[in-house]
């Protein structure tokens, strides 16, 4: 897969198909990366490269991704990644889709630069319901272990920090309300059904965006190809002519 460097940031991505590019963020909390689409009910990497240039990138200390873990990091920096890579590829403008943690990761783009963005698709999105913040702090610290052999300087505070700013939150974790109910583009929610990816939170982003579609049943074995041609529709209907 290709690199983009920029300054100690390494982020690796991959190119398939053309058209109108579809940015992607894959599921896996802390480590989303693109192979982690392998395991999810549909992969857009094999399922849109026919009619969409699809990229998916590993993002920062996940997957073949690097960076230096810093005081202050939170959600900014990994849509100041998103950004400098559209830059790097020359993309003006993009639809996004998300999945997990990678919605939380596409509404962050929006709210950033609301002119990059065409349309999201929210393939369970992950968020607070009060009750399962102690289980995205286990997810996070997992990862922090991992990170941290591999960056021992990075103080305990620093780790502290940085999972605050993460998952201290409410909502998705990212962006509040009131900017999902000022958020004027398309966005189609794939709802989710977990701990990690509570109802509450898809059905509360669809109630709230002026644009907002919500699909309640789209993952089983019965239903996820015709999941596949309602995601492909929208974002046909809004690919710019």
């Amino acid at each position: 897969m290709p690199t983009f460097r920029r300054g100690e940031i390494v982020l690796e991505y991959s190119e398939r198909g053309s058209g109108f590019p579809v940015l992607l963020f894959a599921p896996g909390g802390m480590r989303s990366a693109a192979p982690f689409w392998d395991k999810a009910p549909w992969n857009p990497l094999v399922e849109l490269i026919d009619s969409f240039r699809v990229i998916a990138l590993d993002q920062r200390n996940a997957g073949g991704s690097s960076a230096p873990v810093r005081p202050g990091d939170g959600w900014p920096v990994y849509a100041t990644d998103h950004v400098a890579l559209l830059d790097h590829l020359g993309i003006e403008r993009c639809h996004v889709l998300g999945g997990c943690i990678g919605c939380s990761y596409a509404l962050g783009l929006i709210q950033a630069a609301p002119e990059r963005v065409t349309s999201a698709v929210l393939q369970q999105p992950i968020g607070s319901d009060g009750a399962n913040r102690s289980a995205f702090y286990e997810m996070f610290d997992g990862w922090a272990r991992e990170i941290a052999a591999r960056q021992p300087d990075v103080s305990a505070e620093t780790w502290r920090a940085f999972r605050s700013a993460m998952y201290d939150g409410h909502f998705t974790f990212n962006v509040d309300r009131d900017f999902v109910r000022a958020c004027i583009l398309p966005l189609l929610v794939l709802m989710g059904n977990d701990l990690y990816h509570p109802q509450v939170t898809s059905r509360e982003i669809a109630a709230l965006a002026p644009r907002a579609e919500l699909v309640e049943s789209w993952k089983d074995p019965a239903v996820v190809g015709e999941t596949v041609k309602r995601v492909r529709r929208f974002l046909e209907a809004h690919t710019p002519r």
